[in-house]
């Protein structure tokens, strides 16, 4: 049985404020310049990630729900 979930379309075009997205880049960027960042850093970092991947997976898939629509 296929369940249909309603997202509001405002949580549709959420994204990451842009302070949370500059401190992840300053954090990506450190990692890819070899700097070894802190157990906390990194934990902050891999959830950061994850969110945006969340986000932009959640824009995705309601673009293709409207463009079916």
């Amino acid at each position: 049985m296929v369940e249909i979930i309603q997202i509001p379309v405002e949580l549709t075009h959420f994204q990451l404020p842009e302070a949370v997205q500059e401190r992840l880049q300053f954090l990506l960027d450190r990692q890819d310049v070899g700097e070894a960042l802190t157990q906390e850093e990194r934990r902050e970092a891999e959830g950061l990630v994850e969110l945006a991947e969340f986000l932009s997976l959640l824009h995705l898939r309601s673009k293709r729900v409207m463009q079916q629509g």
